[in-house]
């Protein structure tokens, strides 16, 4: 029954253990790769989704996030009102536009 359980051994009297810089190495290496791999990328894409929302006036065609596509007819604080079709007009919040598209996109479409 010996093979299946392995002896311990005792470390040596003398043995210096590691300081406290060296074991939060590894925790401090990986939370600088989290950072340059998710945290920063993440962060650049929401200042630019904030600044292209303040930027959205009356004419832009734009696309919600739900899919929608529609142009900008009146610009308020929170909510937007999009032309879809001819006499039909939705009302939505400023941050679910997912995307502003080239003038004549509707025309296209």
């Amino acid at each position: 029954m010996d093979f299946f359980i392995s002896d311990a051994m005792a470390q040596a009297a003398g043995a210096p253990e590691p300081g406290g810089f060296m074991s939060l190495l590894p925790l401090i290496l990986i939370f600088i790769v989290f950072y340059f791999l998710l945290i920063r990328p993440q962060m650049k894409r929401q200042k630019e989704q904030r600044k292209m929302v303040e930027a959205l006036a009356k004419g832009d065609e734009v696309v919600t996030n739900g899919g929608l596509l529609g142009r900008i007819d009146e610009v308020g604080e929170t909510f937007l009102t999009l032309t879809v079709s001819d006499g039909v007009q939705v009302k939505v919040q400023r941050h679910a536009v997912g995307a502003v598209m080239p003038k004549g996109t509707i025309k296209d479409a």
